[in-house]
């Protein structure tokens, strides 16, 4: 058996056996968009979309209207782009102050991942806080990085963003009909949208029972919506009880889950769920996600018509562009402490 770099090498109660129980009879919903065609059958969805929130955090859609020759033209372009040899690869290499471009070395829970990705923002350039610094105001402009090859890599990423982004405005205002709330509910805090997809590459490991393609987490955004392929290797741990699930990949699906954002705002009626993805020895894996977040000066608290002296807040107001920054810089490379989490904002009782 291959030796594995120790930087690789998660806890014993996170690896892929740690409270997982195979076949599962249970697994996430899927829920077909096209009945959102039939009047009758609307207010069924977006209900079955608020239960699989609660539930689960988790759920998948089909006939969501992402054209799957879009999607394919990313998968394609990606894989051209990963098999470069390594000194094309990192030209393009993200740093600690731009956080965006090829990574090899991204920390979750501080132990390394196992795998290689590209991040790129939706709008470029983009706006940021200069500085995790709560009293420094200042503002700075990120640009993307793309690379020379394959020649419509840039295209081929920015065309399927759109469809993204706009699927995810869709779903945004679906689970804010199943709140109660008007649809266009959360729009306003989207005008300087700080959203981004990434491409995860995650090759074959020796020793897939010691590392983890990335380690147990909950997303900080609003919703994220990722497309995957016929591999396989996402979890997710159930709110219920913790087991871990596997997400089994239905063709031409996307996944959705609930982000740290919206569970904040729904004061934890949604749930944002831990999830991890297992890897394998043989096959490589690739997933594309692209994650909703809003703007820089957005603070994030509990909506005003979700709690009530009976529903008191649960979580403290932050600002989201300072705790994005904050938690980028640690997921760049590993640090002596704990990446700050939302439950650092929870409060104490």
């Amino acid at each position: 058996m291959e030796d594995l770099d120790p930087t690789y090498i998660q806890a014993p109660e996170h690896r892929s056996d740690s409270n997982f129980i195979p076949n599962q009879p249970e697994e996430i919903p899927v829920i077909d968009l096209s009945r959102l065609d039939d009047p009758e059958d609307v207010q069924n969805v977006i209900s079955e979309i608020g239960d699989a929130c609660e539930k689960w955090g988790f759920f998948q859609v089909i006939n969501h209207g992402v054209p799957s020759d879009a999607r394919q033209r990313v998968e394609k372009t990606v894989k051209m782009f990963f098999d470069l040899p390594m000194e094309e690869k990192i030209k393009v290499k993200r740093d600690e102050v731009n956080p965006v471009g090829y990574h090899d070395g991204e920390h979750t829970k501080n132990v390394k991942d196992w795998k290689e990705v590209f991040d790129i923002y939706f709008k470029d350039p983009m706006v940021i806080p200069s500085s995790t610094d709560p009293e420094d105001e200042g503002l700075r402009l990120v640009y993307n990085k793309w690379p020379q090859s394959p020649s419509d890599f840039r295209e081929a990423c920015e065309v399927y963003a759109k469809h993204a982004e706009k699927l995810a405005f869709k779903l945004l205002e679906l689970i804010s009909l199943s709140l109660g709330l008007p649809k266009e509910r959360f729009h306003d805090y989207f005008k300087e949208q700080m959203s981004f997809f990434r491409i995860n590459r995650y090759p074959p490991c020796p020793r897939p029972d010691l590392a983890l393609g990335v380690g147990h987490h909950k997303d900080a955004d609003v919703i994220s919506l990722l497309a995957q392929d016929e591999v396989g290797g996402l979890q997710v741990s159930r709110r219920s009880d913790g087991v871990w699930f596997p997400i089994r990949p239905v063709p031409n699906a996307l996944v959705i889950n609930i982000g740290n954002c919206m569970e904040i705002w729904t004061n934890d009626k949604y749930w944002s769920a831990e999830h991890r993805v297992v890897v394998n020895t043989t096959r490589e894996r690739y997933s594309i996600p692209f994650f909703l977040l809003p703007s820089h000066d957005v603070e994030v608290k509990p909506l005003d018509e979700i709690v009530s002296p009976e529903n008191p807040p649960r979580y403290k107001g932050y600002k989201w562009g300072k705790f994005y920054v904050s938690r980028n810089r640690s997921d760049f490379r590993k640090l002596e402490i704990e990446n700050i989490q939302i439950d650092d904002f929870k409060v104490k009782t």
